[in-house]
């Protein structure tokens, strides 16, 4: 029986996914006079090599995730940029956008964060479709990002996720931010897609925790959009995943988490000056309490 008979018919993406998957990928090819066991053998090396873990790779997402083999991770969790200064609309989100007091123009080192809003969404969709080939038939991607207003509506990013097999939407309360738009009431909240595929679950009692979750924002960070770590960490935390990727790894926050929590991770950033901005934090990172620590200690 083919793992998606029992998939909602709503989600032809993973129809498609499976049928990339009988593929075999070019690392993989077999090679004319080797026997199978000598094959198999070059199979394990070229996927060890491709899937050394407890690093940061410098590099394009998208590039770094097609050289990687399939089903190689347990879990993504990962936040992309925004697309703040993008013009194609008309609108400009960045344009009132402060970060601590001063104003977020050309936030990102070595991004633009302004293509247009088709491409955007195209771009996102391809990593998606890379990250469902990474993960295993246990796995799960949290994807989060926000929701705006355009031109006086309500832009949601169902663009992006439709398709894909998104079984909840987990509402991050940040507790903070900034409008100077009196036409609508200040958005303090972001939402992560939980994108999983059939066979994922939580650990147990980790569904006590809801889809709402209180997290203050990410202050003393020198990266102009990170998430706290209490974001991953409870994320990760609430899974039996053992590798973590993260593509849009920043200044590594989810390999912080990942560490603190003993799990394996890898993070990809195509600056050189945020690669090396985590791998800092990383040397730097003690075992401090994890959030599930300071909960059984409340509870």
């Amino acid at each position: 029986m083919s793992r998606t008979d029992d998939i909602d018919p709503l989600y032809p993406f993973l129809e498609e996914w499976e049928q990339q998957q009988a593929e075999p990928m070019p690392v993989f090819a077999k090679k004319r006079g080797r026997g199978r066991r000598s094959q198999e053998t070059e199979d394990r090396r070229q996927k060890d090599k491709m899937t050394e873990f407890d690093r940061i790779i410098c590099g394009d997402c998208l590039t770094v995730m097609r050289e990687m083999p399939g089903e190689s991770v347990d879990l993504i969790v990962t936040s992309p940029p925004y697309n703040l200064f993008d013009e194609s609309e008309g609108k400009r989100w960045g344009g009132g956008f402060l970060s601590r007091g001063r104003k977020l123009k050309n936030a990102y080192k070595g991004y633009a964060d302004n293509i247009p809003r088709a491409e955007y969404v195209g771009w996102q969709r391809d990593c998606l479709t890379e990250m469902m080939r990474l993960i295993a038939d246990t796995g799960a991607i949290f994807y989060n990002h926000k929701w705006r207003v355009s031109n006086g509506l309500q832009q949601d990013q169902s663009p992006i996720v439709s398709g894909f097999p998104v079984r909840q939407i987990i509402i991050w309360h940040r507790t903070g931010g900034v409008n100077f738009n009196d036409s609508y009431f200040l958005p303090n909240y972001e939402v992560i897609y939980m994108i999983a595929k059939p066979d994922f679950r939580l650990r147990p009692k980790a569904n006590h925790l809801g889809c709402v979750w209180r997290i203050h924002q990410e202050m003393n960070n020198e990266h102009p959009c990170p998430f706290p770590v209490e974001l991953p960490e409870r994320i990760i935390g609430s899974t039996d995943a053992q590798v973590i990727l993260d593509p849009f790894v920043g200044s590594g926050t989810t390999a912080v988490a990942a560490k603190q929590l003993n799990r394996r991770y890898v993070g990809i950033d195509v600056s050189p000056d945020y690669c090396e901005m985590a791998e800092a934090r990383l040397s730097g990172t003690l075992g401090g309490k994890t959030f599930f620590e300071r909960r059984e200690v409340n509870e």
